[in-house]
């Protein structure tokens, strides 16, 4: 899951969201809200009036979580690489909702089965809906890390036709690459589920939901968390998420595995696990493989792995250690050249 932040609109950035119509037509660079049949996004660029961008990285958000999660992230990460001496590019962060999540739990086109495959297949679409070019960079937070790997896969094995370039770095942050065992979880993101699950679907308010989560025996600070996945819808707040559809995706998290991936990066893509050093999410069993696949040398025929400790943070990264997490992403995107046209 992640936790939901309070982002203000500060001045000095800009971040347009954005739903479109996925046509071949040509897109207007900031058009208005069309039909809903790609991904909702929101763009960040460390400018009011943004330069041409060269470089593209998507932000993919958690379980239960959106874009909004991100926004105060992206936008010192856009300020960082911005003023970066070493980085001639000029960045456009991409942060988008997955589907059954945030503005795109509204979009009824996004048919199941909700799994991994199609969500990336999601990314793929909007790519070539918007006639962008293909994103230099993915970062993605638990759930939205295994979103990222898959799409790296299918990248790589020509799901999404010829004209696909490999992003150049991935960024997997706190999401364990392989299967996920019901029997080495603390079980707390199936309790919540399976709470929400016999919720009714609207709710007087929000205190009323944070208050009876917490008669429920959840804590203070998770039952806020809940509470702020609301929206308005009439005199009531219902969910901003297709609760049964997330849960379709959990569960598809939980069986998929990308070791294969981490084991053969495809040649020219690095793939970096950033591991909270306070996260419960991991076994000693994982750490061990990770550790041990990031000390082999290679020979330069396949791409690059490596693994990242974040001190001091959970597993919410990017509320616990925002410095920290800037501190790895930005100097090694500073280090990039854009894809060739």
């Amino acid at each position: 899951m992640a936790r939901a932040l309070s982002p203000r609109n500060k001045p000095g950035f800009h971040n347009l969201l954005t739903r479109f119509l996925n046509s071949p037509s040509p897109p207007h660079r900031h058009g208005a809200t069309k039909s809903l049949e790609t991904l909702a996004y929101e763009e960040v660029q460390a400018s009011t009036t943004p330069k041409p961008y060269n470089s593209t990285a998507f932000v993919l958000h958690g379980l239960l979580g959106s874009a909004r999660n991100w926004r105060s992230f992206s936008r010192t990460l856009a300020s960082a690489l911005s003023n970066s001496n070493s980085s001639p590019l000029e960045w456009r962060q991409v942060l988008v909702d997955l589907r059954n999540h945030g503005r795109s739990a509204e979009i009824e086109t996004l048919e199941p089965p909700h799994d991994m495959v199609n969500a990336a297949n999601d990314l793929a679409n909007l790519v070539k809906a918007r006639g962008w070019a293909w994103p230099e960079v993915v970062i993605g937070h638990s759930m939205g890390g295994k979103v990222a790997l898959q799409f790296a896969e299918s990248c790589a094995r020509g799901d999404y036709g010829d004209s696909v370039s490999l992003p150049k770095q991935l960024w997997i942050l706190d999401s364990v690459p392989g299967e996920v065992s019901p029997e080495n979880s603390d079980g707390e993101v199936e309790k919540v589920l399976q709470t929400l699950q016999s919720l009714p679907s609207s709710f007087p308010s929000r205190k009323w939901l944070v208050n009876h989560m917490i008669e429920l025996g959840f804590s203070k600070s998770l039952s806020e968390w809940i509470g702020s996945n609301l929206k308005k819808s009439g005199e009531h707040e219902t969910w901003a998420f297709n609760l049964e559809g997330a849960v379709q995706m959990f569960n598809s998290y939980r069986e998929k595995s990308y070791w294969p991936l981490l084991e053969h990066p495809p040649k020219g893509m690095e793939i970096a696990i950033v591991r909270a050093e306070n996260s419960d999410r991991w076994d000693s069993d994982v750490i061990q493989r990770l550790e041990s696949l990031a000390t082999r040398v290679g020979d330069g025929s396949e791409g690059k792995f490596s693994v990242h400790v974040l001190a001091n943070s959970g597993h919410w990264v990017h509320v616990d250690n925002p410095k920290g997490l800037l501190e790895m992403i930005a100097p090694k995107l500073a280090s990039l050249k854009p894809h060739s046209t």
